[in-house]
């Protein structure tokens, strides 16, 4: 993607008065290399995370990542972990979190993930995620509910060795297309 987890993370880090510091990033489209690149000058972007040795990246606490949708959306096609070029990439994040052991996670996909193969494939997911000692959490959250004007439905996962992540309770706030325009 083009990184909006990592902004919003930072934006909450530095809320607190903390600095934050992104310390690897992947990415194999290129335009949205070429959108991190304008976006994070200098920084070193790496491709394909299959190709990727897990000890090779710095040690970090919050690892955000989002893996390919299309293999859990109906305009994917809905084939899951089948799909071999897109459907198992959630096994590469395991594999890094597996070998770096950060703090937590923050995991984005679309919301069909939730009942993709009867909810079976979520079920791996957070089992997989479990395995790995973290207390795991999800919710479907929409983004009309954070002040961004359009519905965009996606799950979120989380996961923390120290507890359960409670992912309720947020405040909406609600937003129109002409409070985000900029002018000039």
């Amino acid at each position: 993607g083009i990184g909006g987890i990592r902004k919003g993370l930072e934006q909450a880090v530095s809320s607190l008065g903390y600095d934050s510091e992104c310390v690897f990033t992947s990415e194999i489209k290129p335009y949205a290399i070429n959108v991190l690149r304008q976006n994070h000058p200098g920084e070193r972007i790496s491709g394909d995370i299959t190709l990727v040795h897990a000890e090779d990246i710095p040690d970090f606490d919050i690892l955000c990542a989002g893996f390919p949708c299309q293999a859990f959306s109906a305009a994917g096609g809905r084939k899951g972990f089948a799909d071999e070029a897109r459907g198992t990439l959630f096994f590469d994040v395991a594999r890094v979190l597996r070998e770096k052991k950060p703090k937590g996670f923050i995991l984005e996909n679309v919301e069909g993930l939730a009942n993709h193969d009867g909810g079976r494939t979520l079920e791996i997911i957070i089992r997989t995620l479990q395995q790995l000692g973290y207390h795991v959490n999800y919710r479907i959250l929409d983004a009309s509910d954070f002040g961004v004007p359009q519905a965009r439905r996606r799950i979120y996962i989380v996961g923390s060795f120290v507890g359960k992540v409670d992912l309720t309770g947020f405040p909406v706030q609600k937003a129109t297309l002409g409070d985000v325009l900029e002018t000039g």
